[in-house]
Formats: structure tokens, C-alpha cells, sequence
């Protein structure tokens, strides 16, 4: 059942890192050896938080997370389910006062490695980028942005060595074969010694696996806290570990050779605690390397492993949660269904020769009887059951990372206790405690760490903010995870943004990043952002770049934020922007398509209203003039020229008459319909009033409607019932009533339009009269009483 290495008093368990069958395994194994000691691949410098396992306060899935206090970015997880074999050999040792202890390399060795591996490749980057100038700086060949072999990172190793036993097995990938052979084993027998004659095959083939390097280093220690336990006196010693590492550990090289290769390792200060965890951030699609697929299907073959030998029942329970999950969705499952699926899913196993039933005949059975078919819903399935969504908890006692102590240390002082029901607040930002609240918040939302959503009232130019909050358990993962950024929410947050800062490759990015700042109160980001901003700004020549990020700064420089910032300097960026952008606009607006014309109308509109907001006279002129020359260009497009029109006529810079002119050269016989059409649709930009208070407008508007021929008409009425279809439900009532007033009149006299809704044809005599007389009794009345 064991393996042993270099003597009789060391047994090896090679296991998989999450696997029930490995852990059922693993306690039958324990139980028969009764050892004195026990041995597991985890950090060495988390010794001290094994005891917190025995607390009934802690309930997995958690991880065990190592991390440098001087840069909390350097961190490394260690997570652990119920169903982890480590997990059950810590539980079992606590159980039977056994001492255990982890053996791996201490993440104090593996952190400062990573930053010697870091800084190495930083200058193999820089001498490959020095000699690439060198090489182009010579002239003597093209470089295409590739380096010498020596001088290229060391490429790892990636391929599964068991994948090709479980193909020669017949098996699709590795983890139906180890799930077949290992997680669904119904005895332990001798699994342990089978998994270490298959490694020992496996390395010999494949001596070099991924990041050979490390992985000796961590060996060898892992032989050295063996022999530790050997001399400490230790007769029946358990060491629990990763399948791959069981030959590296059954032959033990010398002390010495081990101590050589040990030798000199740099090191750096760590700190340890165990941190809350989740089933989908188990998962491989989390990005943990000795993740699972499924640990919501792996959790309940550990809850159910009494029926591990009933195929029957096992696929029954499965079953009925699954059939559970589709009736609270609405769907049609009844127990019929659920009786020919269980029959289905015992004729698949009896037809591949299976003991038990896997996921693929579960949801082929799923799919065929209680989905008709479709596979849709199998996403959520996958989700809600296959991945699971449990949520570890650890004891109050074990130490917090520094940015949830400063969570909780300002939850506190600005009393915002977390609470699991919706709780609302209206922050007046003129209260100081109101406003460290809103600068938590919206820290907090920069950390991915949402407690809380602004229901609006709030904003820059208002002092009210309304939130409602909301504390989810799994908020504590996001905490723990956001603390690589940094020690305070504060300077987490200031990391955060700045790195995004730096990634931003657009100046509508840093315009969005901007207001996040400011609401989250970070001078320190908002220096970064607004230097940022410069240098972008002073070498980018795309016009719509410049104009996207107008709207932005103009919210910042007009209304800044409640503490007052000084956004002088944001406002000669401001400036620079517009001033670069009108210089362009002629060139930018040539040569456009209808798609690109609508975007640049809706472009002109928002930079004209952030100019406007901004109330600085000198940058109006200068935005004014570029959209005036704008205007008198050639072959524009006909919805940026109506926007350009319309946004000159408000703005006081064309009166009617002369909006007129250019609606009726717009208008005119030689103008192609559709082109007018698209002018009038700039023009009126979603706005009808200026029709409805321009008589000279309006009836050019109407005349060239009128002169359309009936082929025209249909070209164009399509396009003009988009622009109408954009009016306030008033504005197009007025303008139907204003039409059937003209047609009552009969007149359609350019000029003789009017908005007085009396005329004498409305007037009806016999209501009015018994109006009258009914006044006069009201009137009567009132005098006598």
C-alpha cells in the first residue's frame, strides 16, 4: 500500500492534489500504517496555521496564503478542499495528536526566487532591446524583434506526461483515466504503490518536467525534512506529497549532495494566513495550477462516498439535485424523467465497462432525457453544481493580510458594519466622516471589491451620493486577492489605477480612469493620470482621440471634486486638446461614410456641450472658428454638416436667416434627396423645437418635402421617419397640430406660419353660448352670497 524511501520507516503517498478517491484513500492508508509522524507538501513557513485545521470554526475551501509584507504582490495560494487528501491528513493527524508539519520548499526561498528570476529577465529584455538599437543604429540587417537563443528566457516544459498512459489506455485525456483508476477505486489496495511505479516510468521517460529547476530545489528539501523526522526519532513516518515527486523522495541522494544544491538560496521575510476560498477560483479555470475541473462533482462523491460501490444510488442523488437545479429554472422534470435517466445512465456504464458513472454519462443521460436534447442548459448545470459555488470560512483567531486589517479597522471607525440584507445610505459629501465613506467605496470598487452600488444623486457636481450596500462572505476572497496591490485600501487602490494608467494605449482610457480618481480621492494617481494625460496628449494626432477625451476632462476641470483639487493644470491639458482638435477637424471629417458621419455628428455634440460647460470664452472662440470653417468645407458629409450648422445657430453664431441659407442650399433641386435628408437629420440633431420656433426653417423644411417626387419620397421617407422618430412625443404632436392647422387653412405661403392655436373656424358658437350662461349663474351667485 505504501511506498517506502531509503528505509522501512518512511511511506510515501503520492496523491493528487484534489481528488476525493486519493483522500478516501489516503485515510485508509493512515489508519492501517498508525504513524508517529506526518509529512506535507505545503509550505514550510505555515507550520504554525496547521493547528487552526482542527478548529470547528474553519470550514473549507480555504488556502493557505504566503505573501512578502513589503510588496504583498509576491504571494503565492495554497488552497485546500474537504475532499484534499493534505486537508484529511492534516484533520486525521490533529485527530490522534500525530505532530505534522509541512515539507516543501519555504515560500521565504521561493518568493526571493521569483525576484531573482524577474530581475533577470528584465536585463535579458534590456540587453536584447540595447543590442536590437545597436544592430539598427549599424545598419547591418533587419531586425524583426527576436534575440539569440542564449539570450531568450528559458522556455518551460508544458506536456502532460500522463496523458499518454491514459491514451494508451483508451482514455480521452488524464483526468477520465485518473478518475477511473483513482478518484472512482472502490478499495485502496495497493494504489499508492501502482501511482509510484507509473511515476517512476513517467520521469524516467520524461527526466526534465516543467521548471526543472524548482522543482529540485523543492525535492531536495523535501528529502531534507525526512531526514529531520529520521533524527528526530520518528519510526512510522507518512509523507503525503504530489504523485510526481514520489520517486524523487523513494531514493534519497546523500545529505551532502542535497545540502549543496540548497546552498545559498537567497531569502526574503514572509508572513502567513489562511484566507476564505471558492469552489470556481478552485477550479483549473481560475488559473491555479493544481486546480480540478469539477469541484462541486468532486465535493459530493466526498459527501456521498458510502455509495461509492452503488452506481444506482450515486447516480440517483446526482440526479435529483440536478433535476432540483431545472425545476427552480422553470423546467418541465418529472420523476419519470428521472427514472429513465438513472436507467440510461446504468446502461452507459455497463456498455464502457465503467464501475461508476463519470460526468460525460451523467450529462449525456441529462441531455438526452431530461433536456430533450438540448445542451444549453448544461452551462448552468456545469456552473451551479458540476463547479459549485461554495464559500470557505476561517476562525476569527487566524492573522489577517494588512489590507483586510485596514478594512475592518476603517468599517469600524466610520461605522459601516457589514451586513448580509441591503442596507441603504444618503452620504452628504460636506460631512467629513460621509466623505471618507464615499472615498472607501469607491476604493474599494477600483479593488474589484463591489460591497456597495451608487444609486445615483451623487456625482461631482453634487454633494449627495446615495449607496446601497450589501456584504457577500466571498467579498473576503476579493480582499485577500486584492492585497497584492497593497497594505491600506488607500494605496491598493493607488496601485490599481496606476497600473491601469500605465496600460491605457487610448485618451478616452485615461479620461474614464479620471472620474474613478477623483471619486476615490487618490492625488498620488491623479498626479500619474494627469502626466500621463500630457504625454499622450502632446504626440497624439488621431482627432477623434482628441475629441473623446474632451467630454471627461471638461466634467473634472468644471466641477473638480468636493475636496477642492486644483485642476489648473488638467484644464491647460483641457485646452491643448480642443485647440489640437480643431486644427484637425477639416481633414478629420472628409471622406466619410454615413456610420462614420453619425459617430463624428454625435463626436461634435458632446465636445460642444464640454466647451460650453467649461465657460472659458478664449476656448469657445477657438472651437467656434474651427466648427465655422468646418462648415464652408467641400463635399461634406451631409449629417456632419447639419450638425456643424445647428450647433453654430444654437450657439448664437449663425442667426436664422443665415441657417436658412445653408439649410436651403442644403435643400436645394441640385442637392441629392438622400444627402439632404442626411443634413436634415444632422441638423435637427433629436431636437424638433428649432422647427417649431423658426417659421423661415420650418417652411423650407416643408417646401423641399413637398418637391420631392413620389420615387424620392420613398428613397428618403425612411431616413426622415428615423429623425422624426428621435422627437419628444410633444414635439411631434406640436408639429402634427401646426400641419393640420395648415391644411385647414390652406394656406402653404413660405412666411405666413403661426403658432396661435385660436383661430376664428375653431370657435364653436352654440358651446360657447351655453358656456356663458352657465358663468353668469356662478357669477350670480358668488355676488349674492
Amino acid at each position: 500500500m505504501t511506498t517506502q524511501a531509503g528505509s522501512n520507516n518512511v511511506h510515501l503517498f503520492g496523491i493528487r492534489h484534489h481528488g476525493p478517491g486519493s483522500a478516501r484513500s489516503m485515510i485508509h492508508a493512515l489508519e492501517s500504517l498508525q504513524p508517529d509522524c506526518v509529512l506535507i507538501e505545503g509550505p514550510e513557513d505555515a507550520n504554525h496555521l496547521i493547528g487552526f485545521v482542527a478548529d470547528p470554526a474553519m470550514k473549507p475551501p480555504v488556502a493557505l496564503l504566503v505573501y512578502d509584507p513589503e510588496e504583498p504582490r509576491r504571494c503565492a495560494f495554497y488552497p485546500f478542499a474537504e475532499f484534499s487528501p493534505e486537508w484529511q491528513a492534516m484533520s486525521f493527524a490533529l485527530r490522534h495528536n500525530i505532530p505534522v508539519r509541512f515539507m516543501d520548499l519555504p515560500q521565504r526561498h521561493q518568493l526571493a526566487l521569483r525576484i531573482q528570476q524577474e530581475k533577470e529577465l528584465a536585463e535579458l529584455i534590456k540587453a536584447a532591446e540595447e543590442k536590437e538599437r545597436s544592430e539598427l543604429d549599424d545598419e547591418q540587417k533587419e531586425i524583426h524583434g527576436d534575440t539569440d537563443a542564449e539570450n531568450s528566457p528559458t522556455e518551460y516544459w508544458h506536456e502532460d506526461p500522463l496523458s499518454h498512459i491514459a491514451h494508451a489506455a483508451g482514455f480521452e485525456d488524464t483526468e477520465r483515466w485518473w478518475e477511473f483508476f483513482v478518484e472512482q477505486r472502490r478499495n485502496a489496495g495497493e494504489v499508492f504503490q501502482a501511482i509510484a511505479e507509473v511515476m517512476t516510468t513517467l520521469r524516467k521517460e520524461f527526466p526534465e518536467g516543467p521548471d526543472q529547476q524548482r522543482e529540485s530545489l523543492r525535492e531536495a528539501f523535501m528529502r531534507t525534512t525526512i531526514r529531520a523526522a529520521q533524527k528526530e526519532g520518528f519510526t512510522r513516518i507518512a509523507v503525503v506529497c504530489g504523485a510526481w515527486h514520489v520517486p524523487a523522495l523513494a531514493t534519497m541522494p546523500s545529505a551532502k549532495d542535497d545540502a549543496n544544491t540548497l546552498k545559498g538560496l537567497p531569502k526574503i521575510k514572509v508572513e502567513a494566513t489562511w484566507a476564505p476560498w471558492t469552489f470556481p477560483r478552485l477550479a483549473i479555470a481560475s488559473g491555479y495550477g493544481a486546480g480540478v475541473e469539477s469541484p462541486g462533482w468532486y465535493s459530493f462523491l466526498w459527501q456521498n462516498s458510502s455509495c461509492s460501490a452503488d452506481a444506482a444510488r450515486l447516480s440517483t442523488l446526482w440526479l435529483a439535485r440536478v433535476a432540483s437545479l431545472l425545476r427552480e429554472k422553470d423546467f418541465d422534470v418529472s420523476s419519470a424523467h428521472l427514472i429513465e435517466a438513472v436507467r440510461l445512465v446504468e446502461a452507459l456504464c455497463a456498455l464502457r465497462g465503467l464501475p461508476l458513472p463519470g460526468l460525460r454519462e451523467l450529462n449525456e443521460a441529462i441531455v438526452g432525457v431530461l433536456l430533450f436534447g438540448d445542451a444549453l442548459p448544461l452551462s448552468l448545470i456545469h456552473k451551479k453544481l458540476v463547479i459549485g459555488e461554495a464559500l470557505g470560512e476561517v476562525p476569527s483567531g487566524v492573522p489577517l493580510v494588512p489590507l483586510q486589517q485596514d478594512l475592518e479597522h476603517q468599517q469600524k471607525s466610520l461605522r459601516l458594519k457589514p451586513a448580509a440584507v441591503f442596507k441603504d445610505y444618503d452620504l452628504d459629501l460636506r460631512s467629513e466622516n460621509d466623505l471618507a465613506r464615499s472615498h472607501l467605496l469607491h476604493r474599494l470598487r477600483i479593488l474589484g471589491v463591489n460591497w456597495g452600488t451608487c444609486q445615483g444623486g451623487g456625482g461631482r457636481g453634487t454633494f449627495r451620493e446615495r449607496w446601497r450596500l450589501q456584504w457577500d462572505p466571498e467579498m473576503v476572497v476579493a480582499v485577500v486577492s486584492a492585497a497584492i496591490h497593497g497594505n491600506t485600501v488607500e494605496s491598493a487602490a493607488n496601485s490599481c489605477i496606476q497600473k491601469r494608467i500605465l496600460e491605457a494605449r487610448q485618451l478616452a482610457d485615461l479620461t474614464t480612469q479620471l472620474e474613478v480618481v477623483l471619486l476615490a480621492e487618490l492625488p498620488n494617481a491623479l498626479g500619474a493620470l494627469i502626466s500621463r494625460l500630457e504625454q499622450m496628449a502632446a504626440v497624439a494626432s488621431d482627432v477623434n482621440q482628441l475629441l473623446d477625451a474632451v467630454p471627461s476632462l471638461a466634467q473634472a476641470t468644471r466641477y473638480g471634486n468636493v475636496r477642492g483639487t486644483d485642476l489648473k493644470q488638467l484644464g491647460e491639458v483641457l485646452e491643448a486638446l480642443v485647440v489640437r482638435g480643431g486644427i484637425g477637424l477639416s481633414a478629420a471629417c472628409a471622406s466619410l461614410d454615413d456610420d462614420a458621419a453619425s459617430t463624428m455628428a454625435l463626436r461634435l455634440s458632446a465636445t460642444d456641450a464640454a466647451v460650453i460647460l467649461v465657460e472659458n470664452e478664449e476656448l469657445r472662440q477657438n472651437w467656434r472658428k474651427a466648427l465655422a470653417t468646418l462648415l464652408k468645407s467641400l463635399n461634406l458629409h451631409g449629417n456632419v454638416a447639419g450638425r456643424t450648422c445647428r450647433l453654430l445657430f444654437d450657439g448664437g453664431d449663425l442667426d436664422a436667416n443665415a441657417a436658412g441659407q445653408y439649410l436651403g442650399l442644403a435643400l436645394s433641386r441640385a442637392s441629392d434627396p438622400m444627402q439632404a435628408g442626411l443634413w436634415v437629420e444632422g441638423f435637427l440633431g433629436g431636437s424638433g423645437m428649432v422647427l417649431l420656433h423658426s417659421d423661415v426653417l420650418w417652411q423650407l423644411v416643408d417646401s423641399w418635402v413637398c418637391s420631392l417626387s413620389e420615387e424620392q419620397f420613398i428613397d428618403v421617407v425612411p431616413l426622415l421617419r428615423r429623425t422624426f422618430a428621435r422627437f419628444q412625443t410633444a414635439e411631434r404632436r406640436m408639429m402634427g397640430e401646426l400641419v393640420k392647422r395648415e391644411q385647414q387653412r390652406g394656406t402653404q405661403q413660405p412666411g405666413s406660419l403661426s403658432l396661435d392655436t385660436t383661430t376664428e373656424s375653431e370657435y364653436h358658437k352654440e358651446r360657447g353660448n351655453s358656456t356663458l350662461a352657465i358663468m353668469e349663474l356662478i357669477f350670480a351667485s358668488g355676488v349674492k352670497s
